[in-house]
């Protein structure tokens, strides 16, 4: 999950910094999703939220924090991120004020589940690209997962009582996934929490200010009069011919 968290991150950077050659590198899933995790809401459909994911390493130090605003509506999913609120030894400053000299800091990520796709949207652009989910984050979407929980005790997020439990999910390939999850008792047991080892790293989403009222469904399309482009290349390239933004010069 997180070797794919960052990677329109590490695609924008790359192309930026190679003078907006041909990069062979494939964007992941969005930050802060995968169709697994989506399971811990549970009944819970609509919402919106501050959420940080953190990233650890093997010595729980961490090495990326990213803020943003999450949203959920059905199964459908947006985080709101602005690449200058990334924090962590892992995160290049350079390749973050070349995104801001591009006008591309900004970024809303949709996950749209049905079509098995995700929009990458650059509001101070008016542009963006739709792309398919990763192969297998798709197969995901329709697997059977078996939910399991063992206790493991109580805390209290935020001022919220949570229920912490270990939660493993198994599909019908018998391949399994494992969380610690926070659940909070007086937000309908809203995962306020969720933590998972992936590569060797710890990775922790936290949501914060939850309100469960309905998103409105506008927020989840790209804006009309956007530009619609073929791949983040070709947005990039039509990005460094905007007025008032240029690319990163080589060095």
């Amino acid at each position: 999950m997180i070797r794919n968290s960052l990677a329109v991150l590490a695609f924008v950077s790359l192309a930026g910094s190679t003078g907006l050659a041909q990069p062979q590198m494939a964007v992941g899933s969005p930050p802060g999703w995968n169709a697994a995790m989506t399971r811990l809401f549970g009944d819970i459909k609509a919402f919106t939220a501050k959420a940080e994911l953190r990233v650890l390493d093997k010595a729980g130090k961490e090495s990326v924090t990213m803020p943003m605003n999450f949203a959920l509506l059905e199964r459908k999913v947006r985080m709101d991120i602005d690449m200058t609120q990334m924090k962590g030894p892992q995160v290049p400053p350079a390749q973050i004020a070349g995104l801001k000299q591009m006008a591309m800091d900004r970024l809303a990520c949709i996950v749209l589940p049905d079509a098995k796709a995700m929009e990458i949207i650059f509001p101070a652009l008016a542009a963006y690209v739709e792309m398919p989910l990763p192969e297998e984050e798709a197969a995901a979407l329709n697997k059977n997962f078996k939910m399991h929980k063992i206790a493991l005790g109580k805390e209290t997020l935020d001022g919220h009582p949570c229920a912490k439990d270990r939660v493993m999910m198994t599909d019908e390939h018998g391949q399994k996934l494992e969380f610690i999850v926070w659940s909070a008792a007086d937000l309908k047991n809203f995962p306020l929490q969720a933590q998972m080892n992936d590569a060797g790293a710890i990775v922790v989403i936290r949501y914060q200010n939850v309100q469960f009222a309905r998103p409105d469904a506008k927020q989840f399309v790209a804006p009309s009069g956007y530009t619609k482009h073929k791949d983040l290349l070709q947005l990039m390239e039509a990005a460094a011919l905007k007025p008032g933004t240029n690319t990163p010069k080589k060095k």
